[in-house]
């Protein structure tokens, strides 16, 4: 071989090195597949995105925090590999939940569910210490930069509910086990009332609070007096089955409320108004991976399906199925609304509907105080 030719080579050698070096996708940093076209396509390894959820109950309790964990399983079933979800459960409400949101802010959360409504001011501080996460708090109002709020329509499910308690008395006195007096909890039981009043002018809706969202011998005690009184069916904004097995100790009949519960007490079971959760945590995952996500306050409604009705028990008559059923179709395309304007409260005072979301008074037909 000529010197002219090694020379030549030595410096093809060194160019070759040169250019190898300059290459931007260097070395082992870079992972290559085969792409459609034969060549080479540059992939890289994405972080699944951490999500947390915080309920204040156990996902076990069949009710509104196992709604809740449903929704996140549809979420990880959806993403895979993609999610990385971290669920506590039975935390309380109050000023000791910000520093469990904020321990999940700094394991490397980006996405943090508070499923129950006394988080919202805690988790509004957690927000402000934390503004690169993304914080979602369940049936409150605040909101901020990084967090929002969401809930939904569930006045749409109870109407519909009561409609078949309205029907199934015989006493034409309901009772209703009830958590705290807040705005979602008296608007559910006023759409109950009104519901039920459709089908049977004559009832009245016993309510009786209990302090708790979730306490089953609690919930069975409140029941329980509520059958004394002489009631004959049974509603619940509450998160356990209790009320309902209290009521088929009874021989009563039961509205539930989150999910269908009928295997608790089959006999009693009516209907309930339940949620679907999972599309709409699927939806704000992927805003927050896609960079899309915007604060705001969320309301889901029945025409969406993140409410609905569960299955009919068995001694729900087919007319008044129908009768539920084509309700709930004019409900879907909003040529109903659960809620009259004006509207009567308690007293027999007619007043303007005004803001649902602030409703402190109960319609007329309810016994109880609206206050607690």
């Amino acid at each position: 071989m000529t010197q002219k030719r090694w020379r030549w080579l030595a410096l093809l050698a060194v160019l070759t090195l040169v250019i190898a070096a300059c290459s931007p996708s260097g070395g082992d940093s870079t992972d290559t597949t085969e792409g459609g076209d034969g060549g080479a396509a540059t992939t890289e390894a994405v972080d699944p995105l951490k999500v947390a959820f915080v309920h204040v109950g156990p996902v076990s309790d069949k009710g509104w925090s196992w709604a809740h964990d449903q929704g996140a399983i549809f979420l990880k079933n959806e993403l895979g590999a993609g999610v990385e979800i971290t669920t506590l459960e039975s935390i309380p409400e109050g000023s000791d939940s910000q520093r469990v949101f904020e321990d999940l802010a700094d394991d490397g959360n980006m996405l943090i569910f508070g499923t129950s409504f006394g988080y919202m001011e805690p988790m509004l501080a957690a927000a402000e210490s934390y503004p690169d996460v993304t914080f979602m708090h369940a049936t409150g109002f605040m909101v901020a930069d990084n967090m929002g709020n969401y809930f939904g329509a569930a006045e749409e499910g109870r109407y519909l509910s009561g409609m078949a308690a309205g029907a199934a008395t015989e006493t034409n006195l309901i009772g209703y086990v009830a958590a705290f007096p807040i705005p979602e909890v008296l608007r559910g039981i006023n759409a109950f009332t009104l519901g039920a009043q459709e089908v049977n002018p004559a009832v009245e809706v016993q309510v009786v609070w209990t302090s708790t969202w979730f306490d089953p011998p609690v919930e069975g005690s409140a029941a329980e007096s509520l059958l004394d009184a002489g009631a004959d069916v049974i509603a619940m904004h509450q998160d356990s089955a209790a009320p309902g097995q209290a009521a088929e100790a009874g021989d009563a009949k039961w509205v539930g409320y989150n999910t269908d519960m009928t295997e608790f007490a089959p006999d009693a079971w009516l209907t309930a108004a339940i949620w679907d959760w999972g599309p709409y945590y699927l939806a704000t995952a992927q805003q927050v991976i896609d960079g899309s996500w915007t604060s705001e306050f969320f309301y889901g409604d029945m025409a969406g399906g993140m409410v609905d009705i569960a299955p009919y028990g068995d001694s729900v008559p087919d007319d008044i199925r129908s009768t539920i059923d084509e309700r709930k179709g004019e409900i879907i395309d909003g040529s109903f609304s659960v809620f009259p304007d004006p509207i009567v409260d308690q007293d027999g005072n007619e007043r303007e509907l005004g803001d649902i979301f602030t409703m402190d008074y109960f319609v007329q037909g309810v016994i109880g105080s609206a206050s607690g």
